[in-house]
């Protein structure tokens, strides 16, 4: 079998290099375990992308819009690959304890399910971690046919009879272990003993298998299921070579990769900078929305008929509580704009701001030069003797940058939002309630100062 031949040469080469500096093995050893979580998980319908599999596993980030379930699966498996790994280094025998403890790690707690009754009617199944299956979990296949697995009666026996195989063929002098994991990949498939998880718990025991013996563990890339499928069809038909074979050229790939690591180079595969192009989206979608617009005039006007002119109708309704305490207040509106100026063959642009009482005057003035747009209300004349002369100023306005606008209130940013996404009622509220309540504590401070003076 080519594939393993040239696995097998790899694998002196890597041998060759070692051992391995410490931080490079662990660069390599990180992209082993992103890759692992992720394709495994993916290959059993989990729904988180790469991006969103790393953004967890590194920096704790979870995925809006994404299950519990999905969340747990990955961290459950993250979680049994770093136990594995420690198990190897401790050299720990495989047994059926091993497998047991490791299903508990990779599913973490017992759950339910939908499932359907013999005579097809719809119920409930609970899967119960770290114990062999308590019933069937036969399969159809496309064509129609059922495709049996050990029956729960029979499955502590197999794995009996697995584990007395694997120990037997293990202890061989001259032992391939690619045919041994491979294999031992198949038989426990072929058992399926778990409720669920055996496809999970297969591949990572097959790469327990490959480290012990000091290869690295093999991938199993979701976008080539069809022919990881095919490969284990083909050795339910008689003809487990082709799944070996199949092992071993995905192998190679992963051996490829920890030699070039150890030399130093860069590990990552082509299709990489798209998991890390797809992680900086994840990241960037926690932190912040995505704009789809671009400033224009429509979109100005758009944001100052659907949220300026509702903001400041609410400031002005709710500030007017404070007007019994005024001989006067006046309300102004301010636009500044980049003004274009000529000179010669070139365009400059000036900063100019104009003052308006009418805001329909105001409007007619917006074009997609407009930076900033102003509401102000000036309270004047203090109406109660004693206090002194002062005014208080309640002023907000909205900043309009290329990609999005801002919200200030007291020339304190607020909200920043992507062009077409409007403030809501909330947002209006909680800055309204904000500067009503600055008003507030300035009365206050002034009844204060005059009280301690007595």
């Amino acid at each position: 079998m080519e594939e393993i031949l040239n696995a097998l040469e790899l694998k002196k080469e890597l041998d060759a290099l070692r051992p391995i500096d410490k931080e490079h093995e662990a660069i390599i050893m990180q992209k082993f375990r992103l890759d692992w979580n992720y394709h495994s998980n993916h290959l059993e319908g989990n729904a988180l992308t790469y991006g969103e599999t790393k953004a967890l596993i590194l920096f704790g980030i979870t995925a809006q819009g994404k299950t519990l379930k999905d969340h747990f699966e990955i961290t459950g498996h993250n979680e049994a690959i770093n136990w594995v790994i420690d198990m190897v280094k401790g050299e720990r025998p495989l047994t059926e304890n091993f497998i047991r403890e490791l299903h508990v790690l990779l599913l973490k707690e017992s759950y339910e399910v939908d499932a359907i009754t013999p005579d097809g009617q719809p119920t409930k199944k609970k899967i119960n971690v770290g114990k062999y299956k308590s019933s069937p979990n036969h399969v159809q296949t496309k064509t129609g046919e059922i495709f049996h697995f050990a029956n729960p009666e029979e499955t502590p026996a197999r794995m009996t009879d697995l584990l007395n195989w694997y120990k037997e063929k293990s202890a061989e002098q001259d032992v391939n272990p690619i045919f041994l994991a491979a294999e031992f990949h198949y038989r426990f498939i072929r058992i399926h003993p778990f409720d669920d998880g055996n496809g999970r718990t297969a591949r990572i025991l097959m790469n327990f298998i490959l480290m012990q013996f000091g290869f690295p563990p093999v991938i199993i890339k979701s976008e080539d299921k069809e022919n990881y499928f095919i490969a284990l069809q083909l050795a339910d038909a008689g003809n487990i070579e082709s799944f070996i074979e199949y092992i071993a050229k995905n192998l190679v790939r992963s051996l490829e990769i920890m030699i070039a690591g150890a030399k130093g180079e860069n590990v990552e595969e082509p299709d990489d900078l798209d998991k890390e192009i797809a992680l900086l989206e994840q990241r960037l979608n926690g932190l912040s929305k995505k704009s789809e617009k671009l400033k224009s005039k429509q979109i100005i006007l758009d944001v100052f008929d659907k949220t300026f002119l509702e903001l400041n109708d609410k400031i002005d309704q709710t500030s007017r509580k404070f007007n019994k305490f005024y001989l006067e207040n006046k309300l102004y509106y301010k636009l500044k704009q980049n003004e274009p100026k000529f000179y010669s063959q070139n365009i400059y642009f000036n900063q100019e701001t104009t003052e308006f009482r009418d805001l329909d005057l105001l409007r007619k003035k917006i074009d997609e030069n407009t930076l900033e747009i102003y509401a102000n209300i000036l309270f004047k004349n203090f109406n109660r003797v004693g206090f002194g002369k002062f005014r208080f100023e309640i002023k907000f306005k909205i900043v309009f940058s290329d990609v999005f606008y801002s919200i200030l209130a007291n020339n304190k940013s607020l909200v920043e939002k992507p062009y077409g996404i409007q403030l809501t009622t909330l947002e209006i509220d909680k800055i309204v309630k904000s500067e009503m309540k600055r008003h507030q504590e300035f009365i206050e401070k002034k009844i204060s100062e005059k009280e301690n003076e007595k």
